[in-house]
């Protein structure tokens, strides 16, 4: 139960901090492409559309660079998702960290 407790009041900071952030960077813009581009080849763990439009509200304010990174990067996780092999640890990837770029509504894992 200790422990239980501990992992929630964890989880809730870790996610109230990646909320209270205003100001998303470049890193954490292609991270939401890598999201995207798994949950792209991955069905049933994150809906890929709340992850485009984190994206696209966010892809105008990025340089021309930035933004040409963010495709390659779907483009790779794309690839990567189809892999057998590394499913599990990538679902995993998806039910955490991409959590940050999704909106609570949009989650397939609901308790």
């Amino acid at each position: 139960m200790k422990y239980a407790v501990i992992a929630l009041v964890a989880a809730t900071f870790a996610a109230g901090a990646a909320s209270a952030s205003d100001k998303v960077t470049d890193v954490d813009y292609l991270k939401a492409n890598r999201c995207k581009g798994l949950a792209t080849s991955i069905d049933g763990v994150v809906d890929p559309a709340a992850l485009t439009s984190f994206i696209k509200a966010e892809r105008g304010t990025r340089a021309s660079y930035i933004i040409n990174r963010g495709d390659e990067e779907f483009q790779r996780a794309r690839k990567e998702g189809k892999s057998a092999d590394r499913k599990e640890r990538l679902t995993r990837e998806l039910t955490t960290a991409c959590q940050a770029y999704v909106g609570p509504s949009t989650n397939v894992a609901k308790q």
